[in-house]
């Protein structure tokens, strides 16, 4: 077995998602795994694709207001191949999230090809906290849009960016 690991460092991970929004689950496991590492980059992706309901620079700031209180973390936008991102800032670890067994099977054709896209780093899957485990963002977006209470599943900032974001919808 040969060294895959001699440009990265297994002290930086990057976590990659769109973020949009940025839950109570998503800080949660950036606070487990902070200790494991010298620094861990969130990685908010731009993706088109999925159309995202909030702009990126807005995700962000948003996700920069949450995290605030974890001192080595730094949020970042990109809109390249995640393998770029992760060689740029020279990590060594993916973090990914794993919620239910329903995640797995992408979960797992997406770390298999991130191994081959960036074999100098590894994925790391953590589970969320039990009272986090249900909560996804696109449960939060349709909650919020049909305007509901999402209080108890993001920070106060995310809340009132989804209030902006949806209220006209509520007022008709």
């Amino acid at each position: 077995m040969g060294n895959n690991h001699v440009n990265a460092d297994s002290r930086i991970a990057v976590y990659p998602g769109t973020f949009d929004p940025v839950t109570h689950g998503h800080s949660d496991l950036i606070a487990r795994a902070a200790p494991l590492f010298d620094r861990i980059y969130v990685a908010v992706a731009e993706s088109t694709v999925k159309a995202p309901c909030l702009e990126l620079d807005q995700r962000i700031d948003l996700a920069r207001i949450a995290l605030a209180d974890v001192h080595n973390v730094e949020v970042r936008g990109f809109d390249t191949l995640l393998a770029e991102f992760v060689s740029s800032v020279n990590a060594g670890v993916i973090l990914r999230g794993l919620r239910a067994v329903s995640d797995f099977e992408y979960e797992f054709q997406l770390a298999s090809m991130n191994r081959h896209l960036i074999p100098q780093a590894e994925t790391l899957f953590l589970t969320p906290s039990e009272p986090y485990s249900f909560i996804s963002s696109s449960l939060v977006r349709e909650v919020a849009r049909l305007g509901g209470d999402v209080s108890g599943f993001v920070h106060p900032a995310v809340q009132q960016a989804l209030q902006r974001r949806f209220g006209k919808l509520r007022n008709n």
